[in-house]
């Protein structure tokens, strides 16, 4: 009896065939140069570069706004290499004859190998070992990465429509050669760099994304192997074109097959999983609110929380950067450093509460009866967590600092902050008016609270 593969074996044994296949083919083509055929047709081409940047342009927006959201330095990096890729293929795209230009342009051509290359520092960046301070830093420099990447998609715009040197002349090289030839080979290796080591991580933990990124990779290496090889408009050349949009869409269908919460999950470091971090935590909610909302109809209630939450949010996100978590009914929860990025997060979100609690009594004393916030800030170590599964997946903090804050929340006068001991010790300068040990519901021992009344230079706004 023959041995039979097992599934799982059977899977990888199918994906690696299907990645090889196209090597073969180049292969076949460059070796038989018969049936490397000629077919020149620019509409054609032109849609099929252009269908590859605007899939990998939303790849790169996707990826974008995952890692902000969350702080992830792996799926920063991933969405600077998509990103990459999809403003040089639309550079390419432009130089079709007949689309946009009258004329082929060398600098629009010639894009592609720089494109790609440059994409693959990015995803090889992105396959290395990011946990702890180094995906902070990266972070920190992210915005300017990605601003710096666009400035230099613009400059090389305007390089070639102008055809400066060297990207000068209408006639654009029939495949790479010199130092294109270089930087293809550069960006080759980076691929093949990168594809290994999302390949290592899918065998740590198999997950649909990770493979989709590996086989991506490995795609767009083979993808600017052609580029080297294959004369234009013969099947040598269309094939690298297809090779780019298969890469593509291979990650856009394993996004498409997730959970649309935490879509890109699966390429969150481990920090970003399950790290720790020292945070502030802000909760606050209406004191009174039950009454409020049985007394009055569902759409008054609405009306109110509105009112409130559009003068509470944005001094606590834009002015002091911190993360709203979740709202639930009357309930804000916010956290602050969740990036790492934020050493003064005790600062930051003692001055949010102070903010939300003058923004929101203005609104009050406009409003006769209506009920009024009470804020809660903790300091400390906390988990950040992918909580749940497909259906239904949160990435939130847990511990026992989320709960204190929660607890002391509850425990803050009408219209005041309670902040605990560790917020108090990072705040020198602060007026606080001491509240006393509180028996604060789930704990053994009394926690010390304090009442924030004010900054040593804070000034209502």
């Amino acid at each position: 009896m023959s041995p039979r593969l097992s599934g799982p074996t059977a899977r990888r044994v199918g994906a690696g065939v299907a990645l090889v296949l196209p090597m073969a083919g180049l292969l076949l083509l460059l070796q038989r140069p018969g049936l490397d055929a000629v077919w020149e047709h620019h509409p054609s081409h032109f849609w099929l570069v252009l269908l590859a940047a605007l899939l990998s342009a939303v790849v790169a927006y996707g990826t974008g706004a995952a890692a902000l959201a969350r702080g992830d330095a792996r799926v920063m990096l991933v969405s600077l290499a998509f990103l990459s890729a999809a403003g040089f293929l639309g550079l390419h795209a432009v130089a079709t004859p007949g689309a946009v230009l009258d004329h082929p342009n060398a600098g629009f051509v010639v894009a592609i190998p720089v494109g790609l290359a440059l994409g693959a520092v990015f995803a090889a960046w992105s396959s290395a070992d990011l946990e702890g301070e180094r995906g902070v830093r990266v972070m920190r420099v992210a915005r300017w990465l990605r601003a710096g990447l666009l400035a230099l998609m613009g400059l090389w715009a305007v390089a070639s429509l102008a055809e400066l040197p060297p990207l000068n002349g209408h006639q654009p090289p029939e495949r790479a050669a010199g130092p294109l030839v270089v930087t293809a080979v550069l960006g080759i290796v980076l691929y093949g760099v990168a594809a290994a080591r999302f390949l290592a991580l899918w065998g740590a933990r198999p997950a649909v994304m990770l493979l989709a990124m590996a086989a991506a990779f490995v795609l767009l290496a083979e993808a600017l192997i052609a580029v080297v090889y294959a004369p234009s408009w013969h099947l040598s050349w269309w094939e690298w074109h297809v090779l780019m949009l298969l890469a593509f869409s291979l990650v856009a269908w394993g996004a498409r097959v997730q959970w649309h919460e935490e879509r890109y999950a699966d390429l969150y470091l481990d920090q970003t999983r399950s790290g720790t971090r020292e945070m502030s935590i802000l909760f606050a909610d209406l004191q009174g609110f039950t009454s409020f909302s049985e007394a009055h109809d569902p759409q008054q209630v609405t009306a109110m929380l509105n009112a409130y939450f559009e003068v509470a949010i944005p001094p606590v996100v834009r002015r002091h950067g911190g993360d709203v978590d979740r709202i639930i009914g009357d309930a804000l929860m916010v956290t602050f450093n969740k990036r790492g990025d934020q050493p003064d997060h005790a600062r930051r979100a003692a001055l949010a509460a102070l903010d939300l609690q003058e923004a929101t009594g203005t609104v009050a004393a406009a409003h006769e009866g209506w009920p009024r916030f009470r804020v809660g800030v903790n300091s400390g170590e906390v988990s950040l967590s992918l909580l749940g599964a497909a259906g239904g997946r949160t990435h939130t903090v847990i511990g026992d600092t989320v709960n204190v804050a929660s607890r002391l929340e509850g425990k803050a006068p009408v219209g005041g902050v309670a902040i605990g001991p560790a917020t108090r010790d990072l705040l020198p300068g602060a007026v606080t008016e001491r509240l006393g040990a509180l028996e604060l519901k789930g704990r053994a021992e009394p926690v010390e609270a304090w009442v924030l009344l004010g900054l040593e230079d804070y000034s209502p706004r």
